[in-house]
């Protein structure tokens, strides 16, 4: 992947629309399923997948990707890409090992930050927009209710058990940017130091290898 396809990626993070949205109208069923989703993500501690980024134009990425929740995930491109995001105490830090140029944002003012608070909700300040069921996934559509701007965000479960296997974020031309989950372990034990700019081992591709053991 060209430099320029790869600088657009962060997309997942960054889909910025200028559009009112609105909520659907939730069935007792979509209201059963979203009760799902919010006990399925708030029991979820950690996560390590690889994941296959397909951004809006046409470029690809593959990784690895580590969730600790709450507030922490990282995104690391296998070579030769050289982008690493990282989310943690509050920020999303966006780095160019080649360029050796960092970019950070509030967590709170980006699509997956839903993903890593405390304590998800869908409702109030999260606005659902769509709940759909097809071939064995659950599709929950989502933005911030006061921040319709940022983006949408669709979450899809493999919905018995429940599972989450991809995220899409939509803007306002339609763009997509879609990230899918495959060899998803969870309840495993991971270094302090892969989310902590301070580490040596840090900014470095593959630097701190598989997690071992459990956790909470």
């Amino acid at each position: 992947m060209n430099r320029r396809a790869l600088l657009l990626a962060p997309a997942i993070l960054l889909a910025t629309p200028a559009v009112a949205q609105q909520g659907a109208a939730l069935t007792e069923r979509d209201r059963a399923d979203l009760a799902r989703v919010e006990a399925y993500l708030n029991g979820l501690g950690t996560l390590r997948a690889r994941f296959l980024q397909l951004a809006w134009n046409g470029a690809s990425a593959e990784g690895t990707a580590w969730i600790w929740r709450p507030g922490r995930m990282r995104f690391e491109y296998d070579p030769p890409d050289p982008m690493l995001l990282v989310a943690d105490a509050g920020q999303f830090l966006m780095y160019d090992r080649d360029l050796r140029a960092p970019t950070t944002l509030p967590v709170g003012t980006t699509p997956l930050g839903v993903l890593l608070r405390r304590e998800v909700r869908l409702s109030g300040d999260i606005t659902v927009t769509a709940v759909a069921r097809q071939g064995g996934f659950l599709r929950v559509s989502l933005f911030r209710t006061r921040e319709p701007a940022e983006g949408t965000l669709t979450l899809v479960f493999n919905a018995d058990p429940l599972e989450l296997r991809q995220w899409a974020v939509v803007d306002s031309q339609r763009r997509e940017t879609r990230v899918t989950l495959s060899r998803i372990e969870t309840g495993l034990r991971f270094p302090a130091g892969l989310f902590q700019f301070n580490d040596p081992r840090f900014f470095e591709p593959g630097g701190f290898g598989a997690p071992q053991g459990a956790g909470n």
